[in-house]
């Protein structure tokens, strides 16, 4: 009988990447003041866009300004795709693109459309 490597449930699965340590260095940065506002809150205004017109909204406070309530912008990346990705928000979406032929990879961004603070999140392969 061999090993079966399954992720458990919950979890990204193969392929994925967290960047939650990431954003506790930066947090814990701001924090000690070694970063400013402007430093950890400077989203691009197209990210800012998708936020507010197409994200998902989830009930974390950001951890910055803590009035606003983050949102998950995803960009898929790959063949036939634009070369700025594509913005995506919902399951179906994704379905259609991993059912292409090629390695797509899907990167999942939390932005706070009051502060303008933005962290990649995670990246994973469809």
């Amino acid at each position: 009988m061999g090993f079966i490597p399954v992720a458990p449930p919950g979890t990204m699965g193969e392929g994925a990447i967290d960047y939650r340590l990431a954003r506790q260095a930066v947090l814990r940065q701001y924090r000690a003041g070694e970063l400013s506002e402007h430093e950890v809150c400077d989203a691009h205004p197209e990210l800012m866009r998708a936020a507010v017109e197409y994200s998902t909204a989830i009930t974390e406070a950001c951890p910055v300004c803590a009035d606003g309530t983050l949102a998950l912008v995803s960009y898929v990346f790959g063949p036939r795709l634009p070369p700025y990705g594509r913005c995506v928000n919902s399951a179906a979406e994704i379905d259609r693109i991993r059912r292409r032929k090629g390695v797509f990879t899907c990167y999942v961004v939390e932005v706070c459309a009051d502060c303008r603070w933005n962290h990649l999140r995670r990246a994973y392969t469809l």
